[in-house]
């Protein structure tokens, strides 16, 4: 009988953006988004984590999981600005949809169903998860 167990790791990067929708108009997305609506953005140091399961029939190796998410996730976000990001043309940059898009780019990378869940801390005061549909 195999053990299963899940397994967290933390990531960083450190990404700009700013909370607005083409949609409502501008005094609207400021009463929505308040000064998270700055027109030049602001930026955040965020925390990605990465919750797998293994079942110790075939291990994703801690090493290949840094690696997957290194270069899917932290070289694509670091140090750039979300709302010019493909993926964000027509997505507000929340913390909710940035757990979805990097749910979205991990799940097809990670085998038999492995990835349980992501989580995204923003903020000492926001975090967001993501478990899939």
């Amino acid at each position: 009988m195999a053990t299963k167990v899940t397994i967290t790791q933390a990531f960083h990067f450190s990404a700009a953006h700013r909370l607005h929708t083409e949609q409502l108009s501008l005094e609207v997305n400021r009463q929505i988004f308040g000064k998270c609506n700055n027109l030049h953005g602001h930026g955040h140091n965020y925390t990605v984590f990465v919750t797998v399961c293994e079942d110790g029939a075939s291990p994703l190796l801690r090493g290949e999981l840094n690696r997957l998410v290194t270069e899917r996730i932290v070289r694509r976000f670091d140090h750039q600005h979300l709302n010019y990001d493909p993926a964000f043309q027509d997505v507000v940059t929340t913390g909710e949809n940035l757990a979805k898009l990097i749910w979205g780019l991990l799940v097809k990378e990670i085998p038999d169903r492995r990835l349980q869940k992501i989580g995204v801390l923003e903020t000492r005061d926001n975090y967001f998860e993501y478990v899939g549909d």
